[in-house]
């Protein structure tokens, strides 16, 4: 018998093989897989971003003229 290893679905805790015939691995589902992309769609969850001296610097230089277009 062969040991496959559980892991915990990000979603919804219920543990579920890592392997090949899991399609739906690190989640145990498509319905927890679809759960998981809708929470990132929201902005529930979002990377930090780090902002630098530098950044501050230069934004002022990436201020849009609205009077320019783009188009020429």
């Amino acid at each position: 018998m062969e040991n496959k290893t559980l892991i915990a679905c990000p979603t919804c805790g219920t543990k579920s093989p890592w392997s090949q015939d899991n399609k739906d691995r690190p989640f145990c589902s498509a319905r927890c897989k679809l759960i998981d992309l809708g929470e990132w769609a929201n902005e529930s969850y979002s990377i930090p971003q780090q902002t630098s001296d530098e950044d501050e610097v230069f934004s002022e230089d990436l201020v849009a003229n609205p009077n320019k277009s783009f188009l020429e």
